[in-house]
């Protein structure tokens, strides 16, 4: 009982170190950093690319001469009447047992087989075709993270929204508060300015559940210990991008985006299978050989050995080799067509994105303006307000098209910031834009 008690003690104080650890604080760049390191789709495609690489230096070894030492000891009897169909009147009808004891090497070695370096060709390909889904993950791992961080920007930004119209409406309540205690307000006045107050309120309260939940989803992509709390070190903000034309945007786009580099890889592997199902017929030439000590005893072992050229040439393959080459050649079609479709997929994302990103540059601005505009309007119609000459029903409305503006610019500022990350993805260009 006395050793529990201490146990019980350690473990609330760890729980205790985790509820109270500070929070981690992330830049944009920082949280893809993690991303990238412990993401397990990530590390899935890290493994994918060692085990190609294990696969072609299995391919090269292959190509070399293979070398085994061996030693051993028989024990032979053998029938002679078996071994030679007859048998000797007055002989013995087996001779033995007796022993062999030998000891070296023996190896083999591919002197002409284009197949094998074919094959070790087609690993090489298939290295850089691992390499090529890496950085397809890679590249989707960092837009995900560059989405949900986003995300979490607007909710943070809806919470401050909200902030701000919970102290605005609570600064209205008040006015109305003391303009009826004074005798001019009414009312219906300040009970207008408490519902708004309320409202306001409870908005606040969705906002920042929006956040929190927010943050849960960044977490789980970041792979990170779901008792570790999270906050953002960036606000959202206005970074103008230089405009280019959509003919450069698809130049780009062709010459970085992963899954063209890949679908080329495929393509050179296929390319390789036609030729190497053609070189079937050719001959096939091997080396192969043995050096021994060899004897009944060990103590009379002497050197033997045996080296033989061999010569295979295919004669009938019973349409194995047709069948090899059609494949190819169906392969080749198939990835062509691939190929093809995956140009017109990236050049749909590309000039989507860009017009994506032009529409909401100018949203911004628009939505910059009307946010000044509703200040106006909520300063003007509380003057009114103030001096009597209207009651609070304008402040209520000015309120309204404040928080509606508000919004408006917070969703022009998320949808701007998606459309960068949308055109960077589009351009192959994720990690390098938001990894740095």
């Amino acid at each position: 009982m006395n050793l529990r008690i201490p146990a019980l003690f350690v473990l609330a104080g760890c729980a205790w170190a985790q509820d109270t650890a500070p929070p981690l604080k992330l830049t944009l760049p920082q949280a893809v950093a993690v991303a990238l390191k412990q993401n397990p789709q990530v590390i899935l495609a890290n493994l994918g690319v060692e085990r190609s690489e294990q696969d072609s230096r299995l391919a090269y070894s292959a190509l070399l001469p293979q070398v085994n030492a061996n030693l051993g000891e028989t024990t032979n009897r053998v029938n002679l009447q078996t071994a030679i169909g007859f048998g000797f009147p007055g002989f013995a009808q087996h001779v033995g047992p007796f022993y062999v004891y030998q000891g070296g090497v023996d190896f083999r070695a591919p002197l002409f087989d284009l197949t094998l370096w074919r094959r070790y060709r087609s690993s090489q390909i298939a290295t850089e075709a691992s390499r090529a889904q890496e950085a397809t993950v890679r590249e989707q791992s960092v837009l995900l993270v560059v989405s949900q961080y986003l995300g979490c920007q607007r909710a943070a930004a809806d919470v401050a929204a909200a902030q701000s119209r919970v102290e605005l409406a609570q600064a209205l309540y008040d006015q109305a508060a003391d303009l009826q205690k004074n005798g001019v307000g009414t009312g219906i006045d300040t009970l207008r300015a408490n519902v708004q107050l309320q409202n306001e309120k409870q908005r606040l309260i969705v906002a920042s559940t929006e956040l929190e939940t927010s943050l849960f989803g960044l977490a789980r992509l970041l792979s990170l210990d779901p008792r570790q709390k999270i906050e953002l070190a960036d606000e959202m903000k206005f970074f103008d991008t230089t405009a280019e034309s959509a003919e450069q945007a698809l130049e780009r786009a062709y010459r970085a985006r992963p899954e063209l580099h890949q679908l080329a890889s495929a393509q050179r592997r296929a390319e390789i299978a036609l030729r190497s199902a053609g070189e079937e017929r050719y001959p096939k030439v091997g080396l192969v050989g043995a050096w021994l000590q060899q004897g009944l005893t060990p103590t009379s072992a002497i050197p033997v050995y045996q080296y033989q050229f061999a010569m295979e040439i295919p004669l009938f393959t019973g349409g194995r080799v047709q069948a090899q080459r059609a494949e190819a050649e169906i392969a080749i079609r198939e990835l062509k067509q691939r190929e093809q479709e995956a140009r017109n997929g990236i050049a749909l994302e590309v000039k989507t994105a860009l017009a994506r990103l032009d529409s909401a540059r100018n949203e911004v601005t628009v939505a910059n303006l009307g946010v000044d505009l509703a200040r106006q309007e909520v300063e003007q119609a509380r003057d009114r307000f103030q001096a009597g000459v209207a009651n609070n029903i304008e402040v209520i409305s000015a309120q309204d098209a404040l928080a509606r503006a508000g919004d408006n610019q917070i969703a022009a500022l998320y949808r701007y910031s998606q459309a960068r990350a949308d055109l960077a993805h589009a351009v192959g260009q994720m990690e390098a834009v938001y990894g740095r």
